[in-house]
């Protein structure tokens, strides 16, 4: 019950109190019944309420792990990795009733790889309004904090909007793009906030999520798919392993990134670096074969293949990578539908 309502109410039954010894008996017992039908009320009003707006309840935040399994299978092509990650990551975190810090995740890769379409699909497994929800925050470098002179009031208005949040909701979601571009040093800001603290200030953030979307990295994660690749080896061989310690290295040294010289990887704070691969032809299909259904159009191979051959391809020569992933299906589809 909200405060005010509760606070109306103890007075009321304050106020009756008071008058109970001047009341026959009789008149006692309906004021006390009164009270009673009166607290039942508000809590039906109550539940009415929280069952038409958003809350911070179970009823509206709760983890469907068939679900995101679902989605990460038939809607996520060509990532392995990324998928079996995502997939214990979140499963185990939501599952852990007491986390000791929150869940940091790294996506890594080229552009139209799949990293905010991945995002979405997480938040579509907790909350009951997706990317819609007010639990759901969405940073853009380049709109948020466009200016390397503001870095000071970027750095409180971040914690304050972090914590502001969190105090609202433990089970609130952060996802902060294009951290390649992003000032360095900015993100140390929250870093107390991703560690293993039980409270600061009284705000426990232990049951929140980062995401963090970067094409840093990106260019040493084709490196190893192209090797793979020369090697005749099936890209379904790439391992987390191939990938993960140089990835980390890549973006915590690189200058233009928000990751330069960061305590959050320093200090271990990232649990994860999900490296996304560069789609091929046959996953750029599976793209607009989905994109179709998506639109409840009946999918059409020969529409998808046309679409996938418009695409750019590298190296130039063999064209075995989509040099934009997916990224331009939706507006190709547009075209040829």
């Amino acid at each position: 019950m909200q405060p005010r309502k509760q606070h109306v109410l103890l007075l009321w039954l304050l106020f009756y109190s008071s008058m109970a010894e001047a009341l026959e008996p009789i008149s006692t017992t309906i004021a006390v019944g009164m009270a009673a039908a009166l607290t039942g009320i508000l809590a039906r009003y109550q539940n009415i309420f929280y069952y038409f707006h958003e809350c911070c309840r179970p009823e509206w935040i709760s983890f469907n792990i068939t679900r995101l399994k679902t989605d990460l299978d038939n809607k996520l092509f060509g990532q392995h990795i990324a998928s079996r990650i995502i997939l214990r990551a979140v499963n185990g975190f939501m599952s852990n009733p007491n986390p000791k810090k929150p869940l940091v995740l790294s996506l890594h890769g080229w552009t139209g790889t799949g990293k905010n379409f991945v995002s979405q699909l997480i938040a579509e497994s907790v909350y009951a309004e997706g990317m819609h929800s007010r639990f759901v925050h969405v940073f853009t470098s380049t709109l948020h904090f466009p200016h390397a002179e503001h870095m000071a009031t970027y750095k409180s208005q971040l914690q304050q909007w972090v914590r502001g949040n969190v105090t609202n909701c433990e089970r609130s979601m952060f996802i902060f793009d294009e951290m390649d571009k992003m000032h360095p040093g900015l993100i140390d800001s929250i870093k107390p906030y991703l560690d293993y603290y039980d409270k600061l200030d009284g705000v426990s953030y232990r049951k929140s999520i980062f995401i963090f979307l970067s094409n840093a990295g990106g260019d040493g994660i084709i490196q190893t798919a192209l090797e793979f690749w020369k090697a005749g080896k099936n890209r379904e061989e790439i391992e987390l392993k191939d990938l993960e310690t140089t990835l980390s290295l890549s973006v915590f040294n690189n200058n233009k990134s928000g990751f330069f010289r960061t305590s959050l990887i320093d200090k271990n704070l990232v649990d994860f670096f999900v490296p996304f691969l560069p789609l091929e032809y046959q996953h750029v299909v599976q793209c607009a074969m989905a994109e179709m259904k998506a639109r409840s159009l009946e999918p059409n191979p020969d529409v998808a293949d046309q679409v996938a051959r418009d695409l750019v391809y590298f190296p130039k020569s063999e064209r075995v990578f989509s040099v934009k992933g997916c990224k331009t299906i939706e507006s190709k589809l547009d075209f040829y539908t």
